[in-house]
């Protein structure tokens, strides 16, 4: 049925097909007995739950950033078994993105390649959507409330399995400087805190110019620091992540898994998308006329989790890991798990595989 669905998706520009899809399945959902139906039809089954970062996962399988860059679609993710989604990335002001087009699809490569440069509708918009959220998510508040009452448990809400695990992806303003960056984060997250369970740091996009700049110890050693001290002035933490590149040297990724363990940060994720465009089955004409982007998908499989074990081996396993990148289906998993991923995230096997991947995912991993 998906096939057929995506081949008349495919026939529209990949951004335009983005809105027409989701927006499509908002209005399904909003007729409450079809959006009970398509719940149940595309649950994953099993016991599939589990604990990390203080946080109950219902599934390991989450939506990596930039699918739902603002917050619209939280209720028609959890319909389709998401066991959390990343939010963002999100600035503290407004931005359009880099010029349309900046979507393509390279279904040879079962890819994509984005140019999108943070377009968003901003942090205070972006907050309101997930308070009205957090409203209607009495699960949530409750077990929010009894954290809050209890000094005894300095860490972050655990979640009834029911309730979708919220991460929130920050990142700065294209206008603002590498050496305010901290700035940006910060707003960012202050005003996030309230209503998401987790952070990911991005410094990792290729599509702002500069950013990328950040993923130097020394610059990151100053924005998660401070984020790290904000955070102890709530009466709840939320456990920070940091998003990385596959396109670090292993020098790079030494700083990181050094800096990271120095701080105590509670985990990364891996990978971002990549710059290189080795190993395509697209003409290259094709792909040089697409231009300049991050490249995601089929290609970045390998890639995603050689970075994934390494950080493994290198931690001892102590430093949990988040992998993302080149996931289709539940082998996929299995051998990112095996390289020591405690967590995946989708993307773009999303978009080629269809709504039912967190239960396909699920079923072929029992």
């Amino acid at each position: 049925m998906y096939q057929l669905l995506r081949r008349l998706l495919f026939l529209l520009p990949a951004e335009m097909a983005h809105y027409v899809s989701m927006n499509g399945l908002q209005m399904l959902c909003a007729i409450g007995p079809l959006r009970k139906w398509l719940k149940k039809q595309l649950a994953p089954k099993g016991a599939l739950s589990l604990q990390l970062f203080g946080l109950e996962f219902p599934n390991r399988t989450g939506l990596g950033a930039g699918f739902d860059k603002n917050a619209r679609y939280l209720r028609e993710l959890e319909t389709l078994g998401f066991g959390f989604v990343e939010i963002g990335t999100v600035t503290p002001r407004p931005q359009a993105g880099n010029e349309k087009p900046r979507l393509f699809r390279l279904p040879q490569d079962k890819a994509l390649i984005n140019r999108m440069g943070f377009n968003n509708d901003g942090v205070e918009v972006v907050t309101a959507r997930l308070k009205a959220w957090r409203k209607k998510d009495s699960t949530w508040q409750m077990t929010d409330n009894r954290r809050n009452n209890s000094t005894a448990v300095p860490s972050s809400v655990i979640h009834h399995p029911s309730s979708l695990i919220i991460g929130g992806n920050i990142g700065k303003n294209k206008i603002t400087p590498n050496e305010e960056a901290w700035k940006d984060y910060e707003i960012c997250f202050r005003a996030l805190h309230p209503f998401v369970d987790f952070f990911v740091v991005n410094v990792s996009s290729p599509n702002t110019p500069g950013l990328r700049e950040l993923q130097e110890k020394d610059a990151l050693k100053k924005i998660l620091t401070h984020l790290q001290n904000l955070n102890k002035n709530f009466a709840q933490q939320r456990p920070i992540l940091l998003k990385i590149a596959p396109d670090l040297t292993l020098t790079q990724i030494d700083d990181v898994i050094e800096l990271a363990t120095e701080i105590s940060l509670d985990g990364l994720v891996a990978t971002n998308t990549t710059i290189s465009r080795q190993g395509l089955q697209t003409p290259g004409s094709e792909v040089e006329a697409i231009g300049a982007g991050g490249l995601s998908g089929r290609p970045l499989k390998e890639k995603s989790t050689e970075v994934v074990r390494y950080i493994h081996e290198k931690t001892g396993g102590r430093l949990p890991v988040i992998g993302s990148g080149g996931i289709f289906t539940a082998e996929d998993v299995a051998n990112r798990m095996a390289a020591g991923a405690a967590l995946i995230e989708v993307w773009t096997g999303f978009i080629y595989e269809g709504p039912a991947i967190v239960k396909n995912i699920s079923k072929g991993l029992h």
